[in-house]
């Protein structure tokens, strides 16, 4: 017997919970935006790095024709 939930979509992970902008002034939004650019940098080299581990074991198991 199936479970009717597990034919229903997941919800997204939301990493990142933003804050409400109403409240912020302008020095602290141009903070927020230097936080995000900062996080943004971060995550490509977090994306570089394990991209760059795949490609190496892809490398590294590759089948070499006989």
């Amino acid at each position: 017997m199936t479970n009717p939930e597990e034919d229903l979509p997941r919800p997204s992970k939301k990493i990142l919970v933003p804050p409400v902008l109403d409240k912020l002034g302008v020095d602290e939004l141009e903070a927020y935006i230097g936080d995000l650019h900062a996080e943004i940098a971060r995550v490509k080299m977090a994306i570089a790095a394990k991209q760059a581990h795949r490609n190496a074991a892809e490398a590294f198991f590759k089948r070499q024709p006989p």
